[in-house]
């Protein structure tokens, strides 16, 4: 075993033993349960701001484990995965406040939590991973974790969706696997960051490292959901709330939007990639994407299913970003990593929200809701006016980025596809916001569905929706402010590119 430091091990057990614990706790041993779920993501968030501050000071941070020749298990800590790891830190413990008020009475809670727990472990391991392998082992890892969640209900809907799911994300393991092999083989093992030994490989197998360069990004491309391999995500939307809002804020879509940015810029390496003419079909299929998932948001009358295609229009805005080559699109797709993360997950608390105190799953039924429910709706709104792009909230910084980045690269076109989803944006969601501001609410169906006292909602159904809709208010507002998620970006982007 080599390490300069325990730290990145510790991080990722500190929800790893928490979630193996309540797996063995009784259902009725409530205390304790909130007891782990609590302290062990309140641990995460301390031990990451504790390797952030050291990483800032010069600090170096890598664990490895030697498992075989050539073969090991390798976390280590750079600034794109510190990122990514503190955007899920901060929103577990959001959403876990969330669904301890959500599943308050459900059934299978000990369940529904230890699983919980172990998809953070296995996003915080994503995050981590200074190798390939060992980004592979946590992101097959991610796959059996969240399959509980996504069937959590046990209804025939609920297994159905999970089967779907299972196909698709076993499928897309499987290619990625036969990628990771391939590139093993060929040249030998990657860490992130070591860009030169593909460079040198690609001199005598440009064709056999084209071929496996589409394997990684297809067996990806799964959980980013890339058309035409989105199919899973709006039929996994029959799990609960708390998991919609994690899948789309933190775990699994952007785990494959996050393996997307490693496979670019610290495997291949921008250089390389651009060589050999490999991002023109990522950047045409993402861009198709964008378009053919805001259209398909259009005709939703369901809440959750019309934001789960707006998420695949919108985590491709990462993969787009990736595509085109320059400083300023490389920093608009990093930061929309935790900008897309931050203004969905407000969305679906929203969304969760309405259903579990008035039940109204559909938009045709939020007439006045806003009136009702101002608190949640104001969040919502200012995450839906950051998703069209309207300053000053965080999704009109990410969209200013790419399109300045399209028009330094010359790819004038994508300024095009970002202004045509902006468009189709606001015609899906502005009319949510119209009905539930400005619509007269049917007064009959005003009865809340939950004792919920002097507030709109429980509190820890209230709190969480609000504190996610300020940062996506204030990641745009101080965007311009060191330590933003943009000065974050432009930093990771400027090391990529040079100052």
């Amino acid at each position: 075993m080599e390490t300069t430091s325990l730290l990145p091990l510790v991080i990722l057990i500190s929800s790893l033993i928490p979630g193996m614990l309540i797996l063995l706790l009784r259902e009725e041993q409530t205390a304790l349960r909130t007891f782990l779920n609590l302290s062990g993501a309140l641990a995460k968030v301390g031990l990451i701001a504790w390797v952030f501050a050291g990483y800032l000071r010069g600090e170096e941070f890598t664990f490895v484990f030697d498992l075989a020749n050539d073969l090991s298990f390798s976390l280590h800590v750079d600034l794109l995965g510190l990122l990514f790891v503190s955007l899920s830190a901060i929103l577990w413990l959001v959403t876990t406040l969330y669904a301890i008020g959500y599943l308050e009475g459900g059934l299978h809670r000990r369940r529904f939590f230890g699983f919980f727990s172990l998809c953070v472990t296995a996003s915080t391991g994503i995050a981590l991973s200074g190798n390939v392998v060992t980004f592979f082992v946590f992101y097959e890892f991610l796959t059996l974790a969240t399959y509980p969640l996504v069937v959590h209900r046990g209804t025939e809907k609920a297994v159905t969706a999970g089967r779907t799911y299972l196909w698709y994300t076993i499928g897309g393991g499987s290619v990625l696997f036969l990628g990771v092999v391939g590139l093993f083989v060929v040249a030998g093992p990657i860490y992130f960051g070591q860009t030169e030994i593909v460079a040198a490989a690609a001199q005598e197998n440009r064709l056999l490292l084209t071929v496996l360069f589409f394997l990684l990004l297809a067996g990806l491309s799964v959980k980013a959901a890339i058309f035409p391999l989105h199919g899973w995500l709006p039929v996994s939307m029959v799990a609960p709330a708390p998991v919609s809002a994690l899948l789309h804020a933190v775990a699994v879509v952007k785990a494959g939007a996050f393996g997307i940015v490693r496979l670019v810029y610290d495997v291949y390496g921008i250089e390389l990639t651009a060589e050999m003419s490999l991002l023109p079909p990522l950047a045409f299929l993402a861009a198709f994407t964008i378009i053919y998932g805001s259209v398909r948001a259009l005709f939703q009358d369901d809440f959750k299913a019309r934001l789960a295609y707006s998420t695949v229009s919108q985590l491709s805005y990462i993969a787009l970003g990736v595509a085109i080559t320059g400083l300023l699109s490389s920093t608009g797709a990093i930061v929309h990593l935790v900008h897309q993360g931050l203004m969905k997950i407000t969305m679906f608390f929203a969304a969760g929200n309405i259903a579990e105190t008035y039940g109204k799953y559909r938009i045709s039924q939020l007439n006045g809701i806003g009136r009702r429910m101002p608190l949640t709706m104001a969040a919502f709104t200012v995450a839906a006016f950051g998703m069209i792009g309207l300053p000053p909230v965080a999704g009109f910084v990410s969209k200013w980025y790419l399109s300045l980045g399209a028009i330094e690269a010359g790819s004038y076109w994508v300024v095009g596809v970002l202004l045509g989803s902006s468009a189709l944006n606001a015609a899906y969601f502005l009319p949510i916001v119209y009905r539930a501001w400005f619509c007269d609410p049917d007064e009959e169906e005003a009865t809340p569905l939950r004792k919920v006292g002097r507030l709109e909602t429980p509190a820890l159904l209230l709190v969480p929706v609000v504190v996610t809709g300020l940062l996506s208010l204030a990641a745009g507002v101080f965007a311009m402010v060191d330590g933003s998620p943009l000065s974050i970006a432009r930093e990771i982007a400027e090391s990529l590119y040079g100052p």
